[in-house]
């Protein structure tokens, strides 16, 4: 583990943490331990004074037995038994005192607590009922309590960084375009969000990827049209017709470029549309303009209503649906109308072979198409600037005619 990591930068602290925690919790235990054996001394020395007193008085009687037995002390004064906890071999002296006439021990024997009083005339032993053996078991089980905690936050953090591994491996290969990966975790801390924003980021950019790959086919696709056109007409003979129609094709080149511009803006980087109200028939001779197509293939039966869009970008998307509409019709016409607010595109073509949702796919061929023809480029272009404007393309069949609605 490498000494400027984040890993090994929590494990010294926690393992610091940890040091200090044990260490303070034995020095307070040490304090704790000798505070209360002088406490206990001093009770025992107080209740030893009024037994010497009480017993130079009056001897050992019951009463004295029953006095001290208030004070939670009990008196062993039998020498057999005396005997027999003196020499124990764990009795344990802790303290001696010597006072005027007597000596007083403090002893302790498997945590039984015991004050020898010893005279020239009395050797009587007291033992401490009231000592509170729980007392050390109180102050371990704190500390595992603590300690405890101690451990379950440790474990909660490094188990909610564990996931910057997998995002270091992932940010790793990014930079090798691999943009597909998977994130495992469900959590909602800040790392987990990261982890989802990024994976979002990757998303996005892999659809950029796409977007821009399918930008340049389609580039090479549709430049190639005119391209070949200037071909052909630089070997004819320099007439006005034939420059007339040179000239077209450089229009038709600088609308391409500007078109190709715009879509890779839109399809990239999610431009944001410059909306304002145009009419439809100055969006349908935009559209017809940029196709370069004549009026005889368009009909138009429309009313003349006003469209909140982006004129630009609409009018590709009505271009490519022009485009498509006379490609594929059986009589190269295709008509434009009005029904509500919906825009329909009709033509007549055979029924469409798959749903509607496949052509929108890059380059997708139908059965009903020639080898060179990319029926489904066009879609997916309109499909990504009517999602931009928030419509719909819907499609249905009848009675011969291929009807594209946009909603």
């Amino acid at each position: 583990m490498k000494k400027n990591s984040i890993l090994f930068t929590i494990n010294l602290t926690f393992f610091i943490s940890f040091l200090l925690i044990s260490i303070s919790f034995v020095v307070l235990s040490d304090v704790h331990q000798k505070r209360e054996n002088f406490l206990l001394h001093k009770r025992a020395a107080e209740i030893s004074r009024m037994f010497m007193a009480a017993y130079k008085e009056s001897g050992l009687t019951q009463k004295l037995r029953e006095d001290i037995a208030q004070f939670n002390f009990s008196i062993l004064s039998d020498e057999k038994e005396i005997a027999t906890l003196l020499n124990s071999k764990d009795m344990k002296l802790k303290h001696r005192q010597n006072k005027r006439h007597y000596t007083l021990g403090f002893l302790e024997l498997n945590e039984r607590h015991f004050v020898s009083i010893r005279s020239h005339k009395l050797q009587v032993i007291l033992e401490d009922k009231s000592v509170d053996t729980n007392n050390k078991n109180i102050v371990i089980i704190i500390y595992l309590a603590i300690l405890s905690v101690f451990l379950f936050l440790y474990l909660s953090i490094i188990n909610k960084l564990r996931p910057l591994k997998s995002l270091n491996k992932i940010v790793q290969n990014f930079g090798n375009e691999e943009f597909d990966f998977e994130i495992s975790s469900a959590n909602e801390d800040e790392i987990s969000k990261l982890m989802h924003e990024f994976a979002a980021s990757a998303k996005k950019l892999k659809s950029i990827k796409e977007s821009r790959n399918v930008f340049i086919r389609n580039m090479m696709h549709e430049l190639k049209t005119p391209i070949t056109k200037g071909k052909f007409l630089t070997h004819l003979p320099l007439t006005e017709e034939n420059s007339e129609k040179m000239q077209k094709v450089f229009y038709r080149l600088e609308s391409l470029i500007n078109e190709f511009a715009t879509i890779e803006e839109l399809l990239s980087t999610k431009k944001e549309l410059r909306k304002q109200e145009y009419f439809l028939e100055d969006i349908i001779d935009n559209a017809v303009d940029i196709l370069m197509c004549s009026e005889e293939e368009v009909y138009k039966a429309f009313e003349n209503s006003k469209l909140c869009v982006d004129f630009d970008i609409f009018s590709i998307a009505i271009k490519n649906l022009l485009d498509n509409g006379i490609k594929y019709a059986t009589d190269k016409k295709v008509t434009i109308k009005t029904e509500g607010r919906a825009l329909v595109f009709e033509n007549n073509s055979q029924e469409l072979h798959y749903p509607l949702e496949s052509y929108f796919e890059p380059f997708f061929r139908g059965d009903n198409q020639k080898s060179n023809q990319s029926f489904g480029l066009g879609l997916y272009i309109t499909k990504h600037i009517l999602d931009a404007h928030e419509m719909d393309l819907k499609y249905e069949h009848k009675n011969g005619v291929n009807r594209f609605i946009v909603v």
